[in-house]
């Protein structure tokens, strides 16, 4: 004889009130991160456009890098590690997120586009993210479980806010970090947190870059055009996605073998920092333009290439994203 189980009425509301927990614990982290996001922004726009004004601040990007590596080295010990960090708790028991991860790669990263370090926002966001998650999860004195939701809602509030692409944040913090195995009953925190870190930067009056608009509204939307196919742009859609792609290998391929080279060739790992931000100002010697130097979006001189300038038929070379690529 067959014995049926009775279905648990409970379970669905045991669920219920489960994810709506975890969406109250991500409200104060959120707006925590976005906070601290809003900040961030404010002081690297404030230092990029100093050094447009004060350029002789790139002959000391050497003297940068060397504090930049005695800051990871007296007080930043595990921090140093950044993202991998971040992947280890996420993905193994034991492993533990500094509180002053935050605070330092806020200051290394506003230190490093101060004197023109080609460096961009995401890693920022990310340490910041799962920084202050994780220092909010062992407040809350959270089980393991717990605390990989908030820290993936961390990250994802993070890089939605730092960009202004909540949506994106989301799909950042599930699938890059997940390393391929989604993790879905992180959603629905991640895509509050994400909304709610967003909102507070802009609550805090910081306005993300614009950067690109389409010019397509009101009548002329409703042209029967405007629902075309064009087979021409999506075959040219996927080449270009191609070439995305290896321009993406190169650059990571790229990053770990000057990495190795490096610490092979300099034993005194103090050194490293200083003959980067050497080759960097010999490189800006050689093109004899600052165009490659920091985030690239905002425009040192009028016809520099930056991202803004690229959606226009001429303003990038050919070379651009290559250039960009030895620069970071």
């Amino acid at each position: 004889m067959i014995k049926i189980t009775p279905p648990n009425r409970k379970e669905p509301y045991q669920l219920l009130i489960q994810v709506f927990r975890r969406i109250f614990l991500v409200v104060p982290v959120a707006v925590a991160i976005g906070s601290v996001v809003a900040f961030f922004l404010w002081l690297l726009n404030f230092a990029i456009h100093f050094r447009f004004i004060h350029s002789w601040l790139l002959y000391f990007l050497p003297l940068a890098g060397l504090i930049i590596h005695f800051i990871y080295q007296s007080v930043g010990k595990s921090s140093e590690r950044g993202n991998l960090l971040i992947l280890e708790e996420l993905h193994q028991e034991g492993s533990e997120i500094p509180k002053r991860m935050a605070p330092i790669i806020l200051v290394t990263s506003v230190i490093t586009h101060l004197f023109g370090g080609s460096a961009g926002r995401e890693g920022t966001a990310v340490q910041i993210g799962g920084s202050i998650a994780a220092m909010f999860g062992r407040w809350f004195n959270l089980p393991q479980a717990d605390m990989r939701i908030l820290i993936t809602a961390g990250i994802a509030a993070g890089f939605g806010a730092v960009f202004g692409t909540p949506l994106t944040g989301v799909v950042f913090a599930l699938e890059v970090l997940a390393i391929g195995r989604v993790k879905y009953d992180a959603f629905l925190p991640a895509l509050f947190a994400s909304f709610l870190g967003d909102l507070t930067v802009s609550a805090w009056r910081i306005h993300h870059t614009v950067y690109h608009i389409d010019q397509v509204g009101g009548v002329e939307s409703l042209h029967p055009h405007f629902l075309s196919i064009n087979f021409l742009l999506i075959g040219k859609v996927i080449i270009a996605s191609v070439a995305f792609g290896l321009a993406s290998l190169l650059f990571t391929r790229t990053v770990h073998e000057i990495k190795q080279l490096f610490l092979r060739v300099f034993k005194l790992t103090w050194m490293i920092p200083v003959i980067g931000g050497s080759l960097i100002i010999l490189l800006t010697f050689l093109l004899g333009k600052p165009d490659y130097l920091s985030l690239g979006v905002n425009a040192e001189h009028p016809g520099a290439v930056t991202i803004l300038s690229a959606f226009q038929k001429t303003g990038a070379d050919t070379w651009s994203w290559l250039w960009k690529t030895l620069y970071t």
